[in-house]
């Protein structure tokens, strides 16, 4: 895991090279001359949370609705949605679960456009489609996916901004602040702080993780990683919903990670932290806002599309150390192997 998280800022660079920013452009400029009239995800997993970054940056920057497919309205009830008028995206780190192969079957049956987003293209996901996207992360280690999450966020910023252009291709001053992202990845996995926060949850019982817009999917994902590795019951919650009834959970006992960024998202947390800290929570906020609390872990400050792919790291590291602080072997989580296939 470790060395699959310190390879991430090479995944970024890889992935905006020529050699596989270009099939992705290809891919964009083919669904920007279909023009779908909405677009519907379907994932597991890690992935689901690609896919719900995918939601939030269709429906912003594309105008288009957006969401997750049900694959058991498919698998288990035989349902056959109309999907002529979408683009249906399965998002699959092996492409090898056979209920979203499913869904992209029955979508393409149905008339939709279909695409692949996978680590692997030579995959059951991938063959079922009309259109793939390699996310080029090379072949992961550890059964917890980590480069190959943000492997899948990159690639969808690049074929959403590509669709965005009509022709595929990324606008100049696009490409040069993503061409940044390597370097500001390697900077955010160098900070310690994460590994010197894993002590302060060592006996906790509960953790809850929040966000808001882009920073929600980081949130989910976090909680996720968390559970897997260390076995530690994690809530994720849209900052918004946690005030809906679940912050009269939050206690000094129930400790919060916040992702809080510079954007509309981040601004939108304005209200949360506050009621967090009513409720004497233990915060750490995560993020490039500079907001009052005891503990933050900083992140640089990019466009707020951008900041899942920064914000996540000392999340993942966070979950590493945590992992090893409580004993327990974050390579070979109990009870889990790398591709799980669901119907």
């Amino acid at each position: 895991m470790a060395a699959d998280i310190d390879e991430q800022p090479a995944a970024y660079a890889r992935l905006l090279s020529a050699e596989h920013a270009g099939p992705i452009a290809r891919v964009a400029a083919a669904i920007a001359a279909h023009r779908p009239r909405h677009v519907v995800f379907t994932a597991r997993g890690t992935s689901d949370h690609a896919a719900l970054y995918g939601t939030y940056l269709t429906e912003i920057r594309l105008g288009l609705p957006a969401g997750l497919a049900s694959p058991s309205s498919i698998t288990a009830y035989g349902a056959q949605p109309d999907l002529s008028a979408a683009l249906v995206v399965g998002v699959s780190q092996s492409g090898g679960s056979p209920d979203l192969t499913a869904v992209l079957q029955a979508a393409r049956n149905s008339g939709a456009l279909t695409l692949a987003v996978t680590n692997a293209p030579d995959s059951p996901l991938a063959r079922a489609a009309e259109l793939s996207v390699d996310i080029a992360a090379g072949h992961e280690r550890a059964v917890a996916a980590t480069k190959t999450y943000t492997a899948e966020l990159l690639a969808l910023l690049m074929l959403v901004e590509g669709i965005r252009a009509g022709d595929g291709v990324l606008p100049a001053a696009e490409q040069t602040a993503l061409n940044t992202l390597p370097e500001l990845a390697a900077r955010t996995l160098a900070d310690p702080t994460p590994a010197q926060l894993a002590p302060r949850y060592r006996f906790a019982a509960q953790l809850v993780t929040t966000g808001r817009g882009y920073a929600y999917p980081t949130a989910r994902e976090a909680a996720l990683k968390l559970m897997e590795t260390s076995y530690l019951p994690t809530l994720a919650f849209s900052g918004a919903d946690l005030l809906h009834g679940p912050l009269a959970m939050t206690d000094p006992d129930v400790p919060v990670l916040a992702v809080v960024g510079s954007g509309p998202g981040g601004q939108a947390m304005g209200e949360v932290l506050p009621r967090l800290g009513e409720r004497r929570a233990d915060v750490v906020v995560v993020g490039s806002a500079e907001v009052p609390t005891t503990t933050r872990i900083a992140v640089p400050e990019v466009d707020e599309r951008y900041a899942p792919l920064l914000d996540i790291l000392p999340l993942q590291r966070l979950a590493l150390s945590l992992a090893l602080a409580r004993g327990e072997d974050p390579d070979a989580p109990r009870g889990l192997k790398k591709v799980t296939a669901t119907m």
